[in-house]
């Protein structure tokens, strides 16, 4: 992929190409690292279709479901303002572009926060949690600031700042049909949760009738906030990427996913506390199935990283079951 022109357009022409490397990114876009001669760095996302390894990649994107996938500069660029808003870390932007008149695809050029050989989050806590600590501290500030910016209406940032309004009676509603059709599609492609389907529906349906209706608007969430998704600044602030799917919305669907990925480090990020226990158990299961429906859907393509989408499918598909014994 031929980045030299997105890279003049981002700095001008001052700053000469010695090369670029595509960086293990997450499903949706492409992740590129951008080499300088003077030793600077860049990133660029790609989103694309040839980037999107995504069944129906190349079908428009319903922005009216807030569960629905996420990709785009335009979902990115609101959601890059408002947590610049917010004070919240993200990666600095150089140039956003979705014209598709200097490159075939919608792009943004960012900040390279940890640079060639850096760490995320996640590898910090693998190699030394004591100096991941006080990251923990500021990402569980960072959340509480989430979670207290407030919005009566639920659905992602683009869609709501132009004034549409989400699909669905309420985020438990979205979350229940959403989990029954990632049950109707695990149980197709595996055995063992369609001999149990029958009682993943049970579970899901008692779940939902157990949760009240809300009060007091949507907090900011993520939707994909594990350790992998925050990169770490040379001051030791936690930086937020792929931010492309922030919304409001229930808080709980947050911290299930934060519960699952962070396991005994969760605690630190503020825990369970003042959370509606309803909500915390539909969306325990729920995001659960996600996960078994999801890694499985995308092992159907060409996902090049196929053995880690299988162990997520694997262990999420465990841990469901357990949950309905």
């Amino acid at each position: 992929m031929d980045l030299t022109g997105l890279a003049r357009e981002a700095f001008g022409g001052g700053r000469r190409l010695a090369g670029t490397e595509r960086l293990r990114g997450g499903s949706k876009k492409g992740v590129h690292r951008l080499l300088f001669e003077d030793g600077g760095t860049a990133v660029v996302y790609v989103w694309s279709a040839a980037e999107n390894h995504w069944p129906g990649a190349d079908e428009p994107a319903d922005d009216a479901d807030p569960l629905a996938h996420a990709s785009g500069v335009a979902l990115f660029a609101a959601a890059h303002r408002r947590l610049a808003a917010l004070g919240v870390r993200t990666p600095r932007v150089h140039l956003l572009d979705g014209s598709r008149t200097r490159f075939p695809a919608d792009v943004a050029v960012v900040e390279d926060v940890t640079g060639p050989g850096g760490e995320n989050l996640e590898a910090l806590l693998e190699r030394d949690p004591q100096a991941a600590a006080p990251v923990l501290e500021r990402l569980a500030d960072t959340l509480r600031v989430l979670a207290g910016h407030r919005a009566p209406g639920w659905g992602k940032l683009a869609l709501l700042d132009n004034g549409g309004v989400s699909k669905g009676s309420s985020p438990a509603q979205l979350v229940l049909d959403r989990a029954l059709a990632d049950l109707a599609e695990a149980a197709y492609r595996d055995d063992r949760i369609a001999a149990a389907r029958g009682r993943l529906a049970e579970g899901l349906h008692t779940r939902a009738a157990a949760v009240a209706p809300r009060d007091g608007g949507y907090g900011l969430v993520h939707g994909e906030l594990g350790p992998d998704h925050v990169l770490v600044d040379a001051a030791g602030e936690p930086v937020l990427i792929d931010i492309e799917g922030l919304m409001h919305f229930d808080v709980e669907w947050e911290h299930v996913f934060l519960r699952i990925r962070f396991g005994d480090q969760y605690p630190s990020l503020g825990g369970t506390e003042g959370l509606d226990r309803h909500r915390l158990d539909l969306y325990g299961l729920a995001i659960r199935l996600s996960l078994v429906a999801g890694p499985l859907r995308l092992l159907d393509g060409d996902f090049p990283h196929r053995a880690a989408m299988r162990e997520i499918a694997e262990y999420n598909l465990a841990a469901a079951l357990t949950l309905v014994e």
